[in-house]
Formats: C-alpha cells, structure tokens, sequence
C-alpha cells in the first residue's frame, strides 16, 4: 500500500478525532442537556420550531425520521450524527449564537459546539485530503479542548492517545478510501459545472438562433 505522508497523516488524524471521538463528547453533553427520558417529549414539544428548520433545509428528511420515528420506535441520542445534535443544541437550548469559528478567549459551550462544527465542515471540504503542520497543531489543540469541556477529561486523554498513536493498516486505507471517494465527487462537482456551462451556451445559441429566425422570416414578409 502507498505509504502517507505527513499531511496526509495529519488528516487521518482528525478524521478519526472529527468522526470518532467529537460525536461521542457531543453525545455525552447532549444527554445532559436533553435527557434521553425527556427527548421524545422535548422534540414533540418543539414539533413546529423544527419542522421550520425542515422546511429551510438545516434539518433533512433523513435526520427528521431519526427526530419522529414511526412507532414503536422512539428517538434516541444515539442515532443522532454530530451535525444534527448541534443543531437540536444550538435551536433547543442556549448553546446558539456562532456562525462561524469563536475567538480562542471565549470560552462556553456553545462556543465549544461551534468550534467541533467549523472543524468537521473545514475536513470536509479539504479536496487534496492533506492538512499541514501548523494548521494540524492549532486545529488539533482547539478541538481536543472543546471535547474535555464537552465530554470530559477521560474523552481528553483519548485525543492526546490518538495524536501519537501508530495508525494502523485498517485507518490508513479507510482515510485513503475517504480521500479517494472525496476527489470522484470532486471530479463529478467539475463535470456538472461543465455540463451545466454547456448547456447555458446552447440555451444562448438557441435563443441567438430563434431570434435571427424571426428577424429573417420578418424581413421575407416586408
């Protein structure tokens, strides 16, 4: 197998922080916050504030099937992925109030929610699958902050572990999977652009031809 190289072992990293350990930290707070014998109640309560959340598409249908469930099956935290949790904290409780990454002084929990948010959306969107040194460093150091305060010291330790750890055969290929499956649909991303460049230029070419039609059969009538 092709060896990693720094960077890319350095995304690996977070990938398995991102994916592995933040969901778990964001599950432990979220179960504080909502307790799992009050969700189903809480969601039903908030019914007509989430289903507006549906409609402006920050809730989808995917994750409102995990919300309400068709019975006998009840909502649970544990189906919940990260992305809807921070959702149902920031709307539901008085974690909201970041849109984008806060200051390193600020210190609350919904600031540390913000920033486990900003960090997964960053991975997702690195296209080469590489992340360099010092953003890795300032990344990692933030991110394994807001799990201590979120989900505990133990959650804490379990970072510094996978900073360090050997990667073993079965992380490398999944993260070289990811990596692989991230540049097709960035490829399919570059060909619908041009597709859909395409065929804006024969929508124009086939306006220009209509148009120089009408003028010609006008000038055949005079």
């Amino acid at each position: 197998m092709t060896s990693l190289s720094q960077e890319e072992e350095n995304y690996v990293r977070m990938s398995l922080l991102l994916t592995g350990i933040s969901p778990r930290a964001t599950r432990t707070f979220f179960d504080k916050e909502i307790a799992p014998v009050c969700l189903e109640a809480t969601l039903k309560k908030e019914y007509n504030k989430l289903l507006d959340l549906k409609k402006k598409h920050i809730i989808n249908q995917s994750q409102w099937n995990l919300l309400f469930p068709r019975f006998p099956d009840v909502p649970a935290s544990k189906t919940f992925d990260i992305t809807l949790m921070i959702t149902l904290l920031r709307n539901l409780t008085p974690y909201g109030g970041f849109d984008c990454l806060p200051a390193a002084a600020v210190i609350s929990k919904g600031a540390d929610l913000a920033r486990l948010k900003y960090y997964r959306n960053y991975l997702a969107h690195l296209e080469d699958g590489k992340v360099e040194g010092t953003d890795f460093n300032t990344a990692w150091d933030t991110i394994s902050e807001a799990i201590e305060r979120l989900g505990g010291q133990q959650m804490k330790y379990e970072c510094d572990q996978l900073r360090t750890k050997i990667l073993d055969q079965t992380n490398k290929e999944i993260m070289l999977d990811i990596k692989r499956s991230n540049d097709e649909i960035h490829e399919l991303k570059q060909s619908l652009v041009s597709l859909e460049k395409s065929h804006e230029e024969l929508k124009a070419d086939h306006a220009d031809m209509k148009k120089h039609t009408r003028y010609s059969n006008m000038a055949m009538q005079k």
